[in-house]
């Protein structure tokens, strides 16, 4: 037999054997299992209450106003730590933005209490102290090694390695559907000497907390 026609006849078998699969001419035993997996995130939903800390008007060195405010977890994850990130802008009073170094000044002239709760004779005690220039300008590992030297105990949770709620307990974070509060004391520093370049000025605050998740596990 040739090679033409011996090629021939393997093309016509195969042909053949299609055609009797499709045709489902033989019969044969078979099983088959079917597994549908799905892989769902969860979420880190971290919000602060009230928005808005800090309206006045009219301040003069010396003035001071203590603010409290609570951090919340309304996501399906709970929260290992929260960091803290300080920004501002400075005006004058037609709106326009002043000179970098006055800006500066003046934000370093706003001091930032954190305090502790206690059930001592006083309602709270100080554990930090930082102007806001000095916030914007660090980072929250900065913060953390400042904090760390003044502080220690560990706290419940915190914010930048900043306490929040300030328990002497083992760190726990901020658990689904819990919160924690945040207490703090604005100062506008008197220092003994002429204060005229920081008149008619406005600070526009912002300070932008984010959760992050906790260590991954095995599931």
């Amino acid at each position: 037999m040739s090679i033409k026609k011996k090629l021939g006849m393997g093309v016509l078998s195969a042909a053949l054997g299609i055609s009797l699969i499709g045709g489902g001419t033989f019969a044969y035993f078979s099983d088959t299992a079917v597994q549908t997996n799905t892989f769902a995130s969860g979420t880190i939903d971290l919000d602060v209450a009230p928005e808005v800390i800090v309206d006045l008007e009219n301040l003069k060195p010396g003035d001071w106003m203590k603010r409290s405010f609570e951090l919340q977890n309304n996501g399906s994850l709970p929260i290992k730590y929260v960091t803290l990130g300080t920004d501002y802008t400075v005006t004058d009073l037609n709106g326009n933005a002043v000179d970098p170094e006055l800006a500066a000044q003046y934000a370093d002239s706003i001091i930032v209490q954190f305090l502790k709760n206690t059930t001592g004779n006083k309602d709270y005690n100080v554990i930090l102290e930082l102007s806001l220039h000095e916030l914007n300008t660090m980072t929250p590992e900065d913060l953390a090694t400042k904090l760390n030297k003044e502080v220690k105990y560990v706290v419940l949770p915190i914010v930048g390695k900043i306490p929040v709620g300030f328990h002497d307990v083992k760190y726990q974070g901020i658990g689904v559907n819990e919160s924690h509060d945040f207490d703090v004391k604005f100062v506008f520093e008197e220092t003994g000497e002429n204060q005229n370049h920081l008149q008619g000025l406005e600070l526009e605050l912002t300070w932008t907390f984010e959760g992050f998740q906790e260590d991954g596990q095995r599931r």
